[in-house]
């Protein structure tokens, strides 16, 4: 399909005037990482990513969820989250936020606009894109990865009896969290690989909500980001799981997460935590009291 000089113009200059008030700076990483065969021995090591050449994408974060803890929880990562996204941007790193089956919600943002005109670019694996009734998923390949180390059949509400009730609650994304002039919006596969083709990225780290479900599974998360051949790595200590502790293995909702961040860490992408980008502590929920 051609592009018209003027929609090419248009999307040039939201492509390059944001970049050209931004440092490029390198961004260096401490990457956790385990075998797939010795899966309880860590492996870190540094890396340095050009921040141009990255991408954070910003997974589902939300104004609201019908699980009242999973809300809660997205409430209070949303203001350290946006101060690592500021930092990020600040670097020359580019923000793409993907709030899933909301991004209509921004139809008329110039975000929006962004991600819709960039021009369109072949994946070398099939993209698993939008249908009528929302996001198609990846699901688990067990070519790939083993079975979650959760069980999460139930949904995965953490709260006390009686659980929450299933239900659309979504309408945005989360106020907390800035949209600035060169970010993108979108939750569409295609989309996504359309605007990292464009602006010459290969590294992706994903953040967000929720870990064992959207950021792996949506068209833009870990698995599909891995199989189009980027490097990808996952902010962990920027995410939350849905896991309800009466279910299997049994332990409390924060050790649920971070045995699915070592499945990730085993099957998928290495994992760092904010302060690499921010400087201080990783973050930790209030909840949290290990």
């Amino acid at each position: 399909m051609e592009i018209s000089v003027n929609r090419a113009l248009s999307f040039l200059l939201l492509l390059v005037l944001p970049a050209s008030l931004m440092a490029d700076e390198k961004l260096t990483l401490t990457m956790r990482s385990r075998a797939k065969d010795a899966p309880a021995k860590e492996v870190s090591g540094k890396v340095e990513w050009k921040a141009s050449a990255t991408a954070l994408i910003i997974c589902d974060m939300w104004d609201d969820h019908w699980c009242k803890s999973a809300a809660r929880r997205v409430g209070e990562m949303s203001q350290p989250l946006n101060e690592v996204v500021k930092r990020a941007r600040a670097k020359g790193v580019f923000i793409i936020h993907a709030p899933s089956s909301v991004v209509d919600f921004y139809k008329s943002a110039p975000q929006r606009r962004y991600a819709q005109k960039a021009p369109y670019a072949k994946a070398p694996v099939k993209l698993s894109n939008k249908d009528r009734w929302g996001t198609k998923w990846c699901w688990p390949d067990p070519a790939f990865e083993g079975v979650l180390p959760i069980d999460d059949s139930d949904m995965g509400c953490s709260c006390a009896e009686p659980k929450c009730e299933i239900r659309e609650a979504w309408t945005r994304q989360i106020k907390g969290i800035e949209i600035h002039q060169g970010d993108a919006i979108t939750d569409n596969g295609q989309e996504t690989y359309n605007l990292l083709t464009a602006k010459k990225i290969e590294n992706v780290i994903l953040c967000g909500v929720h870990l064992n479900m959207c950021v792996l599974g949506r068209p833009f998360g870990i698995r599909q980001m891995v199989k189009i051949g980027k490097n990808v790595a996952l902010m962990r200590d920027m995410t939350d799981t849905m896991y309800n502790p009466q279910r299997p293995p049994g332990v409390d909702h924060f050790t649920g997460t971070d045995l699915v961040i070592e499945h990730v860490e085993r099957y998928w992408c290495p994992t760092f935590t904010s302060d690499d980008l921010v400087g201080g502590k990783p973050f930790r929920f209030a909840e949290d009291k290990r």
